[in-house]
């Protein structure tokens, strides 16, 4: 999916989103959970052994038994689950042309944080590139008002370290319990490093949102010279652009983008892609029924 909407229109009050899995959380939320409670969806009916609270009996069932056994009806206590932002600021994260990604990044990140919170769930941001940047790791919470000191540090940080190291330490910061984690990222990274980045998190539930410019690649002319900065490791060097390599340019990125989603299909969540400016409706309808 490429969000190409013709205006920067603000986020939502909420962005949806539903996990295909059931949360072993002990704190009540929204979201399905493992554990037995009191609210939520029924689960089955089973003897009053089993699950001992009379107040549970159902006595039309229990009524039914030629062994005059009593049945009690177990009931799917719903939970909270824990939310995680794991964002990209390598060098390339900086490329400004039609949008600056770190922008799009701190939006999509101040929309999460609200939603999440007012979701009753927790919510923690990591940047990270060669290293987890400590000014920009933030331990889930659910304090009201934590993504403001989070979304600031993000907008007034300046992407200039090269490698993808730090996303494979952020896994192991928010090991534990499964989580709801979301990749951000251009996703400028070999395959072979993408690769063991996905399996890093591979015991979360991983959502891929891929950050892009049209001016990267989309719209650049077909004939010129042209003079194009490496911002990984600071070079700068002048390209012919003619027809030909126009094309092989584009090859490369298609190759890119299928690399990326063969590697998302295998751990369950296909990538989002925002291009230029964020599609709130695309996104939240990506989050709702999104998997690879």
């Amino acid at each position: 999916m490429t969000d190409r909407g013709p205006h920067d229109t603000a986020p939502p009050a909420d962005i949806p989103y539903r996990l295909p899995w059931r949360s072993s959380n002990v704190r009540v939320g929204t979201h399905r959970g493992k554990l037995e409670g009191a609210g939520g969806f029924f689960r089955d009916v089973v003897p009053l052994l089993r699950s001992p609270d009379p107040r549970r009996i159902d006595l039309r069932i229990s009524a039914r038994d030629p062994f005059e056994g009593l049945y009690a009806r177990r009931f799917e206590q719903k939970t909270s689950v824990v939310v995680y932002a794991i964002v990209d600021v390598s060098a390339s994260m900086g490329f400004r042309g039609s949008a600056d990604k770190m922008r799009l990044a701190a939006q999509l990140c101040g929309a999460l944080a609200g939603s999440v919170r007012r979701a009753g769930d927790a919510f923690g941001l990591i940047g990270c590139d060669a290293v987890v940047q400590k000014d920009l790791t933030f331990l889930a919470t659910r304090a009201r008002g934590s993504e403001m000191e989070m979304l600031s540090r993000l907008r007034s940080f300046t992407p200039r370290g090269a490698g993808s190291q730090g996303f494979i330490d952020a896994a192991g910061l928010i090991a534990g319990r499964r989580k709801l984690v979301f990749l951000i990222s251009d996703f400028y990274i070999p395959s072979e490093e993408t690769e063991k980045i996905f399996a890093a998190f591979a015991h979360h539930d991983i959502v891929p949102i891929v950050l892009s410019d049209s001016l990267e690649i989309e719209r650049l002319p077909r004939w010129g010279i042209m003079s194009l900065t490496d911002l990984e490791v600071g070079r700068r060097r002048l390209v012919v652009m003619r027809p030909s390599l126009w094309e092989a340019w584009q090859r490369r990125s298609g190759r890119r983008r299928a690399a990326l989603r063969s590697i998302a299909a295998r751990f369950g969540r296909a990538p989002f892609e925002i291009q230029d400016r964020i599609d709130w409706d695309r996104l939240g309808a990506h989050l709702v029924g999104g998997y690879a």
